[in-house]
């Protein structure tokens, strides 16, 4: 039976062989614990009297065995990452040292911990809230420099800042409407609505601004799904080489080598690209080319890879009419080979892609023009401008749920009141907005999504 009051402990640490192995404990017996099975160098020493927030080195002991040499941090509550007592024993870092360590604490007192139960008790304990909690994850996840900056935004409160100050604001408006109500004869609302009508439309810019976010935020946290497309032999293939800077994909000179979609992450400039790169598109039943055709429906970003050393053909013009309405870059590619005896004509795109279109020539097996596709690629994708360190994006689709029905119910107050309906209508909506803001950072949610959010974690964080 899982009590959230037990003291509770888990590796902290990968499980391989390393230099070192970290055992957490968390709860109100972590120091019990550790008096059971921890011997200061200091001999003399006693465990309940270890200074907090000081490092000791000592053995860790299973009776009168010696398991392993250890440093072992203690941080008293509420002055550490859970707000309760948390001990840290740092041990040799070999599989077999680790677990016999965390068998030792479990034996004396502590359950296993689950999955991310550390910081739900950081967040149960009101160390930080739900929205931070969740940084924690997106920051252990992060994938390239923007996405840690960004978790790192929010785990500093840039996020829950924003959202309590909305909240403050909201309920005083709702608390002074229920005054008013209750009380006319000292609160008038006399020409309340205009100025809550101009209090509303900030609210509503503020959340429209945030939602809007989520774009750039989703690319930052999660990459940009990227699909090459191409018919056979475009040269796709070593296109992503050239973006790996390894051969991870079959380069060869046959025509459809890439007999089905290779999928591949690549990280350029703090923009990750999760790359597909598909078989060649031809007229032909094959599976490839099947799944090649979903890909480009679900794709962030498509890359059209153009062979210039021969002809337009039919299959291009094909490609060109499925990808009409998709965000894309034209990569002219073998500019190395092509020639005014090859026949290939960029003029015959414009009637396929429009001005706005990027057409980039390079060349995938020299690496021509990459620099090029490179700048276009964040100019395409974050409008030339994104700064991780001034603004904060959203990133958790639950929180874009959240502010999405935050903003229907500002609008939903912003047309009562051009309507000239009763000012208590005024307060439905603005509790709803409310409310699904609390969501966010943990205010007003249910017990079970709780759960369900931290058991996304990893075990020991």
């Amino acid at each position: 039976m899982i009590n959230e009051f037990d003291t509770i402990a888990a590796i902290a640490t990968a499980v391989s062989n390393a230099g070192i192995g970290i055992i957490r404990i968390s709860g109100s017996e972590a120091m019990e614990i550790l008096v059971k099975i921890f011997e200061p160098y200091n001999k003399k020493a006693d465990v309940y009297q270890l200074e907090n927030h000081r490092i000791y080195y000592g053995n860790i002991k299973d009776g009168e065995e010696v398991v392993d040499e250890c440093i072992v941090l203690i941080m008293k509550g509420p002055h550490s990452y859970t707000k309760e007592d948390v001990v840290e024993i740092d041990c040799h870092g070999g599989v077999t040292v680790v677990y016999k360590v965390l068998n030792l604490v479990l034996k004396n007192g502590a359950r296993a911990a689950e999955p991310g139960e550390f910081t739900k008790r950081a967040f149960l304990n009101g160390r930080i809230d739900l929205s931070q909690a969740e940084a924690v994850m997106d920051l252990i996840d992060s994938k390239n420099e923007m996405a840690r900056k960004n978790s790192m935004t929010q785990l500093k409160g840039g996020l829950s800042d924003k959202i309590k100050q909305l909240r403050e604001e909201i309920i005083y408006q709702i608390a002074f409407i229920e005054s008013a109500l209750d009380d006319p004869e000292h609160y008038s609302l006399d020409g309340f609505p205009e100025k809550l009508l101009e209090e509303d439309k900030k609210w509503i810019t503020i959340a429209k601004e945030m939602l809007d976010s989520y774009d750039n935020g989703r690319i930052i946290a999660e990459g940009i799904r990227t699909c090459i497309v191409g018919k056979p032999n475009a040269g796709k293939s070593s296109f992503l080489n050239a973006l790996l800077g390894e051969e991870r994909a079959i380069v060869t000179d046959i025509a459809g080598t890439t007999r089905d979609t290779l999928e591949e992450s690549v990280t350029i400039d703090g923009i990750t690209l999760n790359i597909v790169d598909t078989a060649g598109i031809r007229d032909t039943e094959d599976i490839g080319v099947e799944r090649a055709k979903k890909e480009i429906e679900s794709a962030d970003l498509i890359l059209f890879l153009m062979d210039t050393s021969v002809q337009i053909s039919e299959e291009d013009i094909e490609i060109l009419q499925r990808i009409r309405d998709k965000k894309k870059i034209i990569l002219l590619n073998k500019s190395d080979k092509a020639t005014e005896e090859s026949g290939f004509e960029q003029s015959a795109l414009k009637e396929y892609i429009s001005e706005e279109t990027p057409v980039i020539s390079i060349s995938a097996k020299y690496g021509d023009g990459i620099d090029n596709f490179i700048m276009e690629l964040k100019n395409m994708m974050f409008h030339g401008r994104i700064d991780v360190n001034q603004e904060v994006y959203i990133t958790n689709a639950r929180h874009k749920d959240a502010l999405a029905k935050t903003y229907e119910s500002l609008e939903c107050v912003e047309r009562s009141i051009e309507a000239g309906m009763p000012e208590d209508f005024f307060t439905i909506d603005l509790m709803n907005a409310y409310e699904k803001l609390g969501l966010i950072i943990g205010e007003s949610v249910e017990e079970d999504l709780v759960n369900e959010i931290f058991s996304k974690f990893c075990t020991g964080k």
